[in-house]
């Protein structure tokens, strides 16, 4: 997941919206921004997660674009779905895949959270984390052929964008970090009015999608809260690889909400 420092001198004092946004982009994407100067403590920490779903929504317009540029060819819909996810791995340096296939290993493993925590920080990728990653790809890749097929841009756009509400809730004010350093220690319980507020625009974007779009919502909020509970309790409290897994999950599920 994203560093925890910046090498630019920090800038005490209350990080604005703009600036928010900004290492939010710089921490979550490749964009070539560079990263503001402030101190990476959990005020920062708190902003940039709280800004999380605009990342989203703008990931989701490059993926919708990218998918509609694509149909125009004479490539097969399921091409574009692989595609569209390969760029978007790309455009997210592979952080969220990353941390789902370090997830899935450490929650196939038994042992006390400590024991967990070990293996999410092991640089391998094992048996487990191989299945959730193919697994993960599959799918995506299916359901972005399928709705490109159907030229349902706006819904790829929506899956991708509401898909990161996850990491807002993963980062509730009811649950602590797992480790004292790194980057759950700068977001973990820093969300609260936060969630509230993307959920209601996520139900507000999700109006032109009819009663799939709100179903999308209520799975990507329902499911993150669950699975980010259950792995706070296994691995002991919360960090980046959760957030990422849960991400990538929330994506499979709202693009499923739009396919079946």
């Amino acid at each position: 997941m994203p560093p925890t420092e910046s090498r630019a001198a920090p800038q005490p004092g209350r990080v604005g919206p703009l600036r928010s946004l900004w290492l939010a982009f710089s921490w979550l994407t490749v964009a070539p921004i560079g990263t503001p100067t402030v101190t990476m403590d959990r005020r920062a920490g708190r902003a940039a997660i709280a800004v999380t779903p605009v990342v989203g929504a703008a990931l989701g317009a490059v993926a919708a674009a990218a998918a509609f540029g694509m149909a125009h060819t004479r490539a097969p819909d399921l091409l574009v779905g692989v595609l569209v996810v390969a760029l978007l791995a790309l455009t997210t340096r592979g952080m969220h895949v990353d941390g789902l296939a370090d997830t899935a290993d450490a929650l196939g493993c038994y042992g006390p959270p400590e024991r967990v925590r070990e293996v999410m920080r092991d640089g391998g990728v094992g048996p487990f984390g191989v299945a959730a990653l193919i697994g993960a790809a599959a799918v995506d890749a299916i359901c972005i052929g399928t709705l490109t097929g159907e030229n349902r841009w706006y819904a790829i756009g929506f899956a991708i964008g509401s898909s990161r509400i996850a990491a807002v809730v993963g980062c509730r004010w009811t649950r602590g970090p797992a480790d004292s350093t790194g980057f759950g220690a700068l977001v973990a319980g820093t969300q609260r009015w936060s969630i509230a507020c993307w959920i209601l625009l996520a139900a507000a974007a999700a109006y032109p999608l009819g009663v799939r779009g709100f179903v999308a919502v209520a799975i990507v909020v329902v499911g993150s809260w669950l699975f980010t509970a259950h792995c706070a309790r296994r691995v002991g409290g919360v960090n980046g690889d959760l957030l990422g897994a849960a991400i990538e999950l929330s994506t499979i599920a709202a693009l499923l909400a739009f396919v079946l």
